[in-house]
Order: structure tokens, then C-alpha cells, then sequence
């Protein structure tokens, strides 16, 4: 992991209407390589944090920058959304060919990339298949895939797997963690669940809402990227218990001061 700086959020607030404050006052540095969940009870501002950075949302105070990239990059991010959002008129490979074809590169010119990025996600067998013949798990590999294959540097992720069933998504963060590793990714992830942000992260970003908050940093003390066999030791489930400590005291967080 690199110590650069690639991403950062300078007193970033986030208000819909005239009332309702979504995100409040939001700073954080993120460097290259990080693995960042954000981290929170329904309500407290982490997709909107997520859309902001990805440029989907206008911020309404403060700052986002991204730093340039020196290297020769088709786009800096992807984004993974809760539902796979597939087409369901077209193929596994067509679906994951789409972005490329939005800006104008030929089927032909990409057809390694795409075929390798499947391969990646483990999708090979399935390049001709439709998305009504996929499993859950399997429309969430397509999306990944084709977030992935513009190549980008950061990778944001939006609750993806809440929707899947346990062993599938135990499967899935193992595939994550690899994908990240493999391409270099900085990534920044949302869950509602304290045993998935542990074993994903570098970081935790504890979310309050009311307004939505960060109210703790919480560096992972254990070696990343992690291995499957960690989840069943007492380390893995000493950093979930304080993690839980943290995220149980949210509850009452309009008392914090910020």
C-alpha cells in the first residue's frame, strides 16, 4: 500500500431541501491501496457520502478532490450499485461490454479485455448467458465485472451483497478483497453489517445520522489483504466486538459532540 493521497473530502455537507441535512461537515483523506467502509445505522448519509465522491450528487458545502492520475486511465471510477441495474435483453458479455461501447470502443477491439475480466469474476461459462439465468450472486459478479473493465483506480461499492445469502457473500468479499488486491484498487465500501466492514477494511468510518456524521476513524489492526481462515479467530471477533461498541453508540449519537 502506497502512502499517496487520492481522495479528499473537506467539510462536506449534503442538504435535500430546505430541512433535512443528509451529510454533515464530512472530512477524510483516503490514500491509494486503502479499502475504506463506511459504516451505519439506515439513514446516517453513506450512499449519499458515496454518490457525492462518485459525482452523482452535488455536494452542498465544501470539497471533493480526486487526485490526477500520472498513469493513462479510461476513468478513475467505478461504481457498484445495490441492484445489478443489468439489461436484460442482452448478454453476460454485452452487459459488461457496455461502458466500453458508450464511449465508443468496438466489440472487436475489447473482446480480450471483456473476456478476461469475466474470467476474473469467475463468469467465463456464462459470457452468452442472459441475466434471467443467473443466480443473485452471479448478477452481482456481472456488475462488478463491468465496473472493472473501464480499468478504473477507484472502485466505490454501494451495499452490494445485502441482498445475498451468507455463504454467497462471504464468497463474494473473498473475491472483493482479491479484485482489489490484484488491480490496485482503492476502494470505498457500504454495509450495514459489522462483520463484513471488518474483515473488508483498512478503515471503518462509524456513521451517525442526524444529521449523517463520521463519528469514529477506526484503523484495522490486522494485516490486509485478509484470509479466509481469520474470520473464525478470536482476533476477528475481538476487532468485531469494538467495532459493535462503536456503531451501538450511534444510537444515541445526536448527543456526541462534533
Amino acid at each position: 500500500m502506497t502512502s499517496d493521497l487520492i481522495i479528499r473530502l473537506t467539510h462536506v455537507s449534503k442538504k435535500f431541501g430546505q430541512a433535512f441535512l443528509a451529510v454533515d461537515d464530512l472530512s477524510l483523506n483516503i490514500k491509494e491501496g486503502e479499502f475504506i467502509t463506511f459504516l451505519g445505522p439506515s439513514g446516517c448519509g453513506k450512499s449519499t457520502a458515496l454518490k457525492m465522491i462518485a459525482g452523482l450528487l452535488p455536494v452542498s458545502a465544501g470539497s471533493i478532490e480526486i487526485t490526477p492520475s500520472s498513469a493513462v486511465s479510461e476513468q478513475d471510477l467505478g461504481f457498484v450499485f445495490q441492484e445489478p441495474t443489468l439489461m436484460p435483453w442482452a448478454t453476460v458479455f454485452d452487459n459488461v461490454y457496455l461502458p466500453l461501447r458508450l464511449v465508443g470502443l468496438r466489440r472487436s477491439e475489447v473482446e480480450p479485455r471483456v473476456t478476461q475480466i469475466l474470467k476474473e469474476v469467475g463468469l467465463t461459462r456464462f459470457a452468452d448467458s442472459y441475466p434471467r439465468e443467473l443466480s443473485g450472486g452471479m448478477k452481482m459478479r456481472v456488475s462488478i465485472a463491468r465496473a472493472l473493465v473501464t480499468r478504473p483506480r477507484i472502485l466505490l461499492m454501494d451495499e452490494p451483497f445485502a441482498a445475498l445469502d451468507e455463504m454467497t457473500r462471504s464468497k463474494l468479499n473473498d473475491d472483493v478483497v482479491r479484485l482489489a488486491n490484484e488491480n490496485k484498487l482503492t476502494v470505498i465500501f457500504v454495509t450495514h453489517s459489522v462483520f463484513e466492514s471488518v474483515y473488508l477494511s483498512t478503515r471503518i468510518m462509524v456513521m451517525a445520522a442526524r444529521p449523517g456524521r463520521v463519528v469514529a476513524d477506526l484503523p484495522m489492526q490486522t494485516p490486509w489483504p485478509p484470509k479466509d481462515e481469520w474470520r473464525t479467530t478470536p482476533e476477528f471477533m475481538s476487532e468485531a466486538r469494538k467495532v459493535s461498541e462503536v456503531l451501538k453508540g450511534t444510537l444515541d449519537a445526536k448527543d456526541i459532540d462534533h
